[in-house]
């Protein structure tokens, strides 16, 4: 039988995305450029073991707001931000099993932007956001920061989290996904990544239940 996709080479796979099989080297070629790959792929598994998170010097400067200084501190001081962020991104991502991290990435840059602009100029900005998977990450995003201000009122009595904190925490974001991320057009070992560390839980995250689960690039 020949390869679904090339119709030239002998298949010797099974590949969920096209429902039929095709050859190895159409796997490996396509695999989340032309084919949406499932996350529990075994070949899409097996190839992840072999791709190493970039490091975080070699990351594209264009992308990553290297003007954004984050002190290991910070970490530390602003788990539960932090968390809360990864978890909206997670929950946003997952009300389109299409979302994919091209989209997660572009939602936590425009938020960045916004709240860059914010810190610098104290104008608002919001950019356009093309994509349905990119506002509802965004969306998901600002009512948690809502929510996390709320809290904080209601335990402190007002809301000491800042607008440059917030750009920290998705900037921080932003870069763990750059690393992780395999660059493919579909691909979404970003997202994987994270729903795999940080299963889903409602509302902002406690400082006792952050923990150590932050990962530093």
């Amino acid at each position: 039988m020949a390869c679904s996709l090339c119709e030239t080479r002998k298949e010797k796979r099974f590949c969920p995305a096209v429902h039929g099989r095709i050859c190895p080297q159409c796997c490996g070629e396509q695999r989340e450029v032309t084919l949406d790959c499932p996350s529990d792929c075994p070949y899409l598994l097996q190839a992840r073991q072999h791709e190493q998170p970039r490091p975080a010097g070699e990351l594209d400067p264009e992308h990553s707001f290297p003007k954004v200084e984050i002190p290991s501190a910070f970490l530390y001081e602003h788990q539960p931000l932090v968390m809360g962020v990864i978890f909206g991104v997670v929950k946003g991502a997952r009300g389109d099993r299409g979302t994919n991290d091209r989209e997660i990435l572009a939602a936590l840059s425009s938020l960045a932007k916004t709240y860059e602009t914010r810190v610098n100029s104290g104008l608002v900005y919001e950019p356009a956001m093309a994509g349905i998977g990119q506002q509802a990450i965004v969306a998901e995003l600002q009512k948690l920061i809502g929510e996390y201000r709320k809290l904080e009122e209601q335990h402190l009595g007002y809301a000491k989290l800042r607008d440059s904190d917030v750009l920290r925490a998705l900037v921080f974001v932003l870069r763990l996904g750059l690393m992780r991320t395999s660059g493919r057009p579909k691909s979404r070992a970003f997202l994987d990544f994270l729903s795999s560390q940080f299963p889903e839980e409602k509302g902002v995250v406690s400082p006792d239940a952050a923990g150590s689960r932050i990962v530093v690039p």
